[in-house]
């Protein structure tokens, strides 16, 4: 029988299996990359202590990962919705989500990112004693630096994905590990890269255009990305682009709003890791992606287009000195950022950052150099295997199984 099989007889959801003081582990994802961030998690969990009856408010990847899907919610349902809609239902998951803890006792609550869901779950569920790990933190260093006394109190540990956090956080009273992030944990196959760029156009220079996963991003940028290729088209005759849409919806909206593409573009569905090998410059809207694209030193220009009556609002909100997560990373701007900015100007930031880097070997070379030392930082380091361990360790001293490894008693 497998681990995760109930024993003959009984009812799904009732097998005598161990879980942290007496209750069952709870993860709770509502994005796509929270259920792709959770998996792995997940299947090390179930890899150490197979008794461990693991449930998810999530998605298929941690389905396959080994835990129990109480309901769908990382996939584009709920945060298509907009408004009020979108308010509305999340307060009926949430509602389910206390309902179902009622009746079965939950030891220990991980919230996957998603603060402004997560957090309410999180509090109704230490009422009940829960305790809480939260597996990715939130974004308070880059904006509403207020809800650090909310994680004070909504959590037991936070599990960080960038290098810099856990040492923000414990100076705010929170405890953290850095656990490495995944989109730079995972390994690259140079050859399946080689194979796969066969099938890529020939061209030089060689553009990736990345213009986000959802199609406000697309409306917002790609008609920006694209005029700045034609305009270093106009300069390289020879240049030549690949815009990777993230799944068939992307693709759909691409060659609806962009019909005809311009001159020495293809649209591709899929095969990031491939194009980015193949590229010599990415025209990218900020996020996760811009760490993709640093985890094989590609050289990127980072864009976010936004109408000028939000500036004033965007400027409040996120107060960090740069957007675009390498340059996060390293503490200064190695790569161009246009994060937000003015979408009257069009392409003309993103042209001028992108000749000099195009007529100058050496400057991408220079770029390569510092995106290498961004990824040096997050070398070696499995965040499936070190998530799971710290949670393993933290749940035992709960329970007086062990002393904390991190503590000075320990």
């Amino acid at each position: 029988m497998r681990p995760e099989q109930d024993a003959p007889g009984r009812p799904a959801g009732t097998g005598s299996r161990r879980s942290p003081e007496g209750g069952v582990v709870l993860f709770t994802a509502f994005e796509p990359s929270g259920d792709a961030h959770a998996a792995p998690v997940i299947a090390e969990l179930r890899r150490r202590r197979p008794e461990l009856r693991i449930c998810a408010w999530g998605g298929p990847r941690m389905e396959e990962a080994g835990a129990e899907i109480i309901e769908r919610t990382s996939e584009d349902g709920v945060m298509g919705l907009g408004g009020f809609l979108k308010a509305f239902e999340m307060k009926r998951t949430i509602d389910r989500i206390d309902t179902w803890a009622r009746e079965h006792p939950v030891g220990l609550h991980v919230p996957v990112d998603s603060p402004s869901a997560n957090f309410p779950i999180c509090r109704r569920l230490r009422r009940r004693g829960t305790r809480t790990i939260h597996l990715i933190a939130p974004k308070v260093w880059a904006w509403g630096h207020w809800r650090v006394r909310r994680l004070v109190h909504h959590s037991d540990h936070v599990l960080c994905i960038l290098p810099f956090e856990e040492a923000w956080f414990g100076e705010r009273g929170v405890d953290a590990t850095f656990i490495g992030h995944p989109v730079m944990a995972k390994p690259i196959d140079e050859a399946a890269l080689a194979e796969g760029r066969r099938a890529l156009p020939p061209g030089e220079p060689r553009i990736i255009v990345l213009p986000g996963s959802r199609s406000g991003e697309i409306k917002a940028n790609l008609g920006h990305q694209l005029e700045a290729f034609s305009t270093i088209r106009g300069r390289f005759p020879e240049a030549a682009a690949v815009i990777v849409a993230a799944n068939e919806r992307i693709a759909a909206t691409v060659r609806t709003r962009f019909d005809p593409l311009p001159d020495g573009v293809t649209l591709q569905e899929g095969g990031l890791e491939t194009v980015i090998s193949w590229a010599d410059l990415a025209l990218a809207t900020s996020g996760t992606v811009s760490l993709d694209l640093a985890r094989q030193d590609c050289p990127m220009i980072g864009s976010y287009a936004i109408p000028r009556w939000q500036m004033p609002v965007a400027s409040l909100m996120v107060r960090t000195p740069w957007k675009l997560l390498p340059n996060i990373v390293a503490g200064e701007e190695i790569v161009p950022e246009f994060v937000p900015y003015v979408a009257s100007r069009g392409a003309e930031p993103i042209v001028e950052a992108a000749m000099p880097l195009l007529e100058d070997p050496e400057a991408l070379t220079a770029m390569r150099a510092s995106l290498a030392e961004v990824r040096s930082r997050f070398e070696g380091i499995d965040p499936g295997e070190v998530a799971a361990e710290r949670m393993l360790a933290l749940v035992d001293v709960w329970s007086g199984a062990a002393r904390d490894p991190a503590s000075p008693e320990g």
